[in-house]
């Protein structure tokens, strides 16, 4: 199947990104683009978590529920979180009530300031996955990598909850450690650009 399609603006985009109005802004501006800021990191990493299951467009169209339940994803906050915010959050009909994936974001917000004191920033220890361009599948193509494997592994070693080889993948892709906006999409483009421009947080200047 072709993986782009022509927008309402005649823009060729990634297909998915038609299968609902609100994806496109998403896809336009933030999916693929180079992240480095630790706490929206933490709020994707979190958000795919919630996903597993469920379909993006139920998450996106919560996300402002879930940054005002989770205090715009500060993990210095969360990890304050007690057993009465869970409660809370539970009766929380904005956001997705499920008390695994609502107990996993508390305690990966905890283990994240644990990566923080380690690592200096959750972006320097997450960018040390990021595959070499030269051996990356074609766009769109496979659900998990050696590198989604292996931080996967790692997180979970270091007692992280919900970070699948999967959940990670789809992590890498919306945050910009790979680009995998498809061939002949306008934004792959402008990715590729963003790309060549950032600082990856894992080289030590």
């Amino acid at each position: 199947m072709e993986k782009i399609k022509l927008g309402p603006d005649s823009k060729s985009r990634c297909r998915w990104c038609m299968a609902a109005p609100e994806f496109l802004h998403y896809h336009d501006f933030e999916w693929g683009f180079p992240v480095s800021d630790d706490y929206r990191l933490f709020e994707k990493l979190s958000l795919e978590g919630f996903q597993s299951g469920l379909s993006w467009r139920t998450i996106l169209n919560k996300r402002d529920n879930f940054r005002i339940a989770f205090d715009n994803f500060n993990f210095k906050k969360i990890a304050n979180f007690t057993e009465h915010d869970v409660i809370r959050l539970l009766q929380n009909e904005g956001i997705i009530r499920h008390r695994g994936k609502i107990e996993a974001v508390i305690n990966n917000a905890r283990l994240a300031q644990n990566l923080v004191e380690q690592e200096g920033s959750l972006a320097a220890f997450i960018w040390r996955y990021e595959p070499n361009f030269i051996q990356l599948a074609e766009p769109q193509t496979i659900s998990s990598s050696p590198e989604s494997v292996a931080l996967s592994k790692d997180l979970k070693k270091r007692g992280w909850k919900y970070v699948g080889p999967t959940t990670i993948f789809a992590f890498m892709q919306a945050v910009g450690l790979i680009n995998d906006h498809a061939e002949g999409c306008f934004v792959r483009v402008k990715v590729e650009r963003e790309r060549k421009l950032f600082k990856s947080p894992s080289i030590k200047s």
